[in-house]
């Protein structure tokens, strides 16, 4: 391991490969039960190499995967790792409205504490999916108890992000004056460009020498706190394909499958990892903005 003073995140949204929204046209949610389940496996299979890697991460656990293996969930709460929400049904936020998002994320809540019997204080949108045009999913976190979230991306991207926002950790005043504390993930600055450097299909699309030097320079040499995250699905090559998906969503989701599980192990022994509250509490947390700065 590295002698970093910080401590990055390392993140899993757990959720299997019919959820994707790459997938959405494909796939409709109600035909979801009739896909083999893989997650529990996958799940399992990061679980031990974390074990033996000796670092907790945070689940994001989906609450329709939640609902249907709740011993996984269980398993990973009492083996120390952190559970934190990865809404319900796996829809885009700014597709829902502000009462349907209220009330599946309040579910998916309640499905999460009831399993782990501890409280859930983090939230992790579908796809990164709070941008500016739905920024009321912060007061609606804010309301249902969350006291951290890690949804937005600050890069330029078809399907998410909200540009120019903070690279690191800070807190959002909210419109009722409370706080909410945001993890963004990780992007560097190349030739002014911010390049999204945060795991994921880009860590199996870029060469795994590109993607630790995005990571280093992510975090200005080890000195500021990142995001790192996976799916179990990106760890399973064997997984069934999908008839009908278009060429871009077959490349960003199948792209170097068979790789991702070495690189993966490559990259805890290149950096310090625990879960998001390990490393919010590496920190101090110095920038803070209105909600209304983020529009």
């Amino acid at each position: 391991m590295s002698q970093a003073s910080i401590i990055h995140a390392m993140t899993v949204d757990v959720e299997d490969y019919f959820h994707v929204s790459a997938f959405c046209k494909d796939i409709a949610p109600a035909d979801w039960d009739k896909w083999p389940c893989r997650v529990e496996q996958n799940t399992l299979k990061l679980l031990d190499l974390f074990e033996q890697s000796n670092i907790k991460c945070t689940f994001f656990v989906l609450g329709w995967v939640a609902e249907r293996y709740p011993d996984l969930v269980k398993k990973l709460s009492d083996q120390g790792h952190e559970i934190a929400s990865h809404g319900y049904s796996h829809q885009l936020v700014y597709t829902q409205t502000p009462e349907v998002f209220r009330q599946e994320t309040l579910k998916s809540k309640q499905i999460l504490e009831d399993i782990t019997q501890k409280p859930i204080e983090g939230y992790r949108a579908a796809s990164y999916s709070i941008t500016r045009k739905n920024l009321w999913a912060l007061d609606i976190l804010d309301e249902l108890g969350f006291k951290w979230d890690s949804s937005i991306f600050p890069v330029h991207h078809d399907n998410y992000g909200v540009p120019g926002s903070p690279t690191e950790p800070y807190t959002i005043q909210l419109a009722s004056g409370n706080k909410i504390t945001e993890f963004p993930l990780t992007s560097a600055k190349v030739m002014g460009m911010s390049i999204p450097a945060a795991g994921g299909g880009y860590f199996r699309q870029y060469p795994y020498a590109l993607s630790r030097w995005l990571f280093n320079r992510a975090s200005l040499n080890q000195t500021k706190p990142l995001i790192f995250y996976l799916h179990p699905w990106e760890i399973d090559p064997e997984q069934p394909r999908v008839p009908g998906a278009s060429l871009k969503s077959r490349f960003r989701h199948y792209t170097n499958l068979h790789r991702c599980y070495g690189r993966l192990e490559r990259m805890i022994s290149d950096f310090d990892f625990g879960t998001i509250n390990q490393s919010l509490g590496s920190i101090e947390i110095k920038q803070s903005l209105h909600i209304d700065d983020l529009r």
